[in-house]
């Protein structure tokens, strides 16, 4: 993910009244709220630098219609820009660039009336109004995105019998493994048989179905934490018996009680099974008769061939259901928790409900440069923390498969406060801010308190500041 640093706490930036920076003397637009206008400047998805030429472009228009602004006003100061791309916050608008438009609708000096907070009145109606509404305001964080499968894990082909496990015992230990299947081999041990079939890529495998074969006799998918390590015979016991009972029952088998016993009950379903199989019925399954996974695969690439020796990796798979993954700045950490909703936009625009299914341990840029093999981060980037998303509704997600998404973030809430379009606010000649209400006697500007931006409107407060008051917009 990409970001750009902000004044403060983000939550912060979101406290009404919070106190406005000053601009330069002479530099064109009002004062700004610092936390807000930060905020703001993220949102744009622009860097610092262009806004501030923004809004003195906007100013310049101003001036040239005829509006003076005072020697005191004041302007934005947004934060310095940083090497990476910006963060973008949706719905929070660039406060600098909408009051520098605004200059246009009525310049500082232009306000008349006092510069001691009282209300003033414009001897002319505005040419374009809009209400005052109550409403609830929700500032959000948009971030980078990765759809895909997840992590891959790889398949090691199993051990050849005797070189590992023992036959009998109850601990059931799960030894050094690789994720989804039996110990991995050293280079001296390696399975017995040839290859004689594959899945191919982009194939999904459940429970009891053929994950490969040897010597034309299938391996199938069994769903649990601990792959088969040793011979399960009548007499054994342990988690790995239950795990094999479990998915016997599972598959349709019965004639035992599902427990950590293999009985002769056991041995009876395991000879049906293995005669579905077209193996051999002993009655025993030994260490690479199946794999063992936490359910559902879906292999993302094979490699190696039919005709192989079952050594070594056999192919990389992953979950079956799509995720997204964002490397969050951890100066955001606070708005991820798991439970925590969010708003994945896929590439043609559409959104799917998103949900934080695991929130990481922050990696630092070397430690992410280390493990991608890269030169090293760049001076001024920060450590990250892995995110990751699950949307319940995988239609929601189309055929997509991996793409870049935009992943949005709630950074904070008003409920029932009032409201304008950012554009109503007009800079006072004293600092702050006012808007310029509407009535049937003509206009007055009403000084106002700002709280939170979001969404191209701000919270605003103050006397006469009511539900319905028609204020003055651009046109």
């Amino acid at each position: 993910m990409t970001s750009t640093d902000r004044a403060g706490d983000p939550r912060a930036e979101d406290e009404p009244g919070a106190a406005p920076q000053a601009r330069t003397a002479g530099a064109p637009g009002p004062a700004v709220p610092g936390a807000a206008g930060s905020l703001a400047a993220a949102y744009t998805g622009a860097d610092a630098a262009d806004t501030e030429a923004d809004a003195a472009d906007a100013g310049a228009e101003a001036a040239d219609s005829g509006a003076d602004v005072a020697d005191g006003a004041t302007g934005p100061t947004g934060p310095r820009p940083r090497a990476r791309r910006p963060l973008r916050t949706s719905g929070i608008v660039l406060v600098a660039i909408t009051v520098a438009a605004a200059a246009g609708v009525a310049a500082t000096g232009a306000l008349g009336g006092e510069s001691d907070g009282s209300a003033s009145t414009a001897p002319t109606a505005p040419p374009n109004t809009t209400k005052v509404e109550r409403t609830t305001l929700t500032a959000t964080e948009t971030v980078d995105g990765s759809l895909g499968y997840g992590d891959l894990s790889t398949l090691q082909a199993p051990a050849a019998p005797g070189t590992t496990g023992t036959d009998s015992g109850t601990d059931s230990g799960s030894g050094q493994s690789a994720p989804g299947g039996g110990p991995a081999p050293d280079d001296a041990s390696q399975g017995a048989g040839i290859i004689t079939w594959l899945p191919d890529d982009g194939t999904t495998i459940r429970r009891g179905e053929t994950v490969y074969s040897v010597d034309d006799r299938a391996v199938p998918l069994l769903y649990g934490s601990t792959p088969f390590y040793r011979t399960l015979a009548p007499g054994t016991g342990g988690d790995d018996v239950e795990i094999l009972e479990k998915n016997l029952s599972e598959l349709g088998y019965t004639g035992f009680t599902v427990d950590q016993e293999y009985t002769t009950g056991t041995a009876g379903a395991v000879r049906d099974w293995q005669e579905d199989l077209g193996r051999a019925e002993t009655g025993t399954v030994a260490p690479g008769d199946a794999v063992v996974a936490e359910g559902a695969r879906r292999v993302a690439e094979v490699r190696t061939v039919p005709g192989a020796a079952p050594s070594g990796a056999l192919l990389t798979w992953s979950d079956t259901e799509r995720v997204v993954t964002v490397d969050l700045d951890v100066q955001y950490e606070d708005l991820v928790e798991k439970g925590t909703g969010a708003g994945i936009v896929l590439p043609d625009g559409t959104t799917a409900e998103g949900e934080v299914t695991a929130v990481g341990t922050p990696a630092t840029p070397e430690e992410e440069a280390a493990a991608s093999g890269g030169s090293g981060p760049a001076e001024d980037e920060e450590p990250t923390l892995p995110v990751e998303f699950t949307v319940r509704d995988q239609k929601k997600l189309g055929s997509y498969q991996a793409a870049s998404v935009d992943v949005t973030l709630k950074a904070g809430t008003r409920e029932n406060v009032l409201v304008v379009p950012v554009s109503a606010l007009v800079a006072r000649p004293g600092g702050g801010y006012a808007v310029e209400a509407a009535g049937p006697d003509g206009t007055e500007y009403l000084p106002v308190e700002l709280g939170m931006f979001a969404a191209g409107k701000v919270e605003i407060s103050g006397d006469g500041i009511e539900d319905g008051l028609s204020v003055g917009v651009p046109k």
